[in-house]
């Protein structure tokens, strides 16, 4: 731990902005495995699952925890996945 007092709370801010981030991806990640899976097995809320997903990549680039070209980059690789899996 650091001596100075600036750098300890530095420190526990970018802890909790790191678990925070964490949890934001994960949903992320979750989001677009439910997608792609409801996809291949054609589920009828394939849709409302591709929905969900781009809501979660919006709301993490809007939050900064994704870069808007990253967000841009996953949302249209799940669609390019949905559109070849239908």
């Amino acid at each position: 731990m650091a001596n100075i007092k600036s750098k300890q709370k530095a420190i526990l801010s970018n802890e909790k902005a790191n678990a925070r981030n964490s949890a934001i991806k994960s949903s992320v990640k979750t989001a677009i495995k439910k997608a792609k899976l409801a996809a291949q097995t054609n589920d009828p809320k394939a849709a409302e699952y591709s929905a969900k997903a781009h809501h979660e990549i919006d709301k993490a680039v809007s939050k900064g925890v994704l870069h808007q070209n990253n967000g841009a980059r996953k949302a249209s690789r799940l669609d390019a996945f949905i559109a070849k899996n239908k």
